[in-house]
């Protein structure tokens, strides 16, 4: 399933900004989408019954890239009682840009005698942990192009089943006439995203 969507008037960084179809060069009536959103599957033993959301999009609240791994709860809670915090998921984040480094968020026990826990958070960050950034993902590839290492480097079989995934995606929105669906700027997204989520998944916050 997907879905795709134009970003509308908003506010950005405390300033007003039009619409996509308001934008300088743009053709009225434009369905060039501004902010696209997937759920995929695969379909092996391993990862049967998992779904996978994708989005990206221009405008949103935030400009951020990171891979988020939700862990499934476990049947049986063994600390939990009415003063417990909402209880959620534990999730490893892989934070891609801006600010790169790995978080992980778990269930952890108060300390006491009650039966409680709440969300704590444990984090690395490139930046902090060696005081200097590592260098822009461009960068790194150009430096590594230079020196003839593709091993950051996208294969083609990779490339080819990619594309054996967005572009039947493409193609069916090329037969769907516009207007798009419209989300305000700065905003999480279009609302018709979350027809994309099961049962009480949600998306991360921006």
């Amino acid at each position: 399933m997907a879905v795709r969507a134009q970003y509308g008037p908003g506010n950005v960084a405390g300033q007003d900004v039009p619409a996509y179809l308001d934008e300088q060069g743009v053709p009225e009536g434009s369905t060039t989408e501004t902010y696209a959103a997937l759920r995929l599957e695969v379909h092996n033993w391993r990862w049967a019954g998992v779904p996978i959301y994708l989005r990206t999009g221009k405008r949103l609240a935030r400009k951020v890239t990171e891979i988020a791994v939700t862990l499934k709860p476990v049947p049986h809670m063994a600390f939990q009682s009415e003063t417990s915090m909402d209880i959620k998921p534990n999730v490893l984040v892989l934070t891609v840009q801006p600010n790169e480094g790995v978080s992980l968020s778990i269930g952890a026990k108060i300390p006491g005698t009650r039966m409680a826990i709440r969300p704590v958070n444990m984090e690395f960050l490139y930046g902090t942990a060696f005081l200097s950034e590592s260098p822009e993902a461009y960068e790194r590839l150009i430096i590594d192009a230079m020196r003839g290492d593709a091993t950051l480097f996208t294969r083609n079989d990779e490339v080819e089943a990619q594309w054996n995934i967005i572009d039947p995606v493409i193609q069916a929105w090329s037969h769907i006439p516009g207007p798009l669906p419209q989300y305000p700027s700065g905003s999480q997204g279009p609302p018709e995203a979350d027809q994309l989520l099961l049962d009480d998944d949600r998306w991360r916050m921006i």
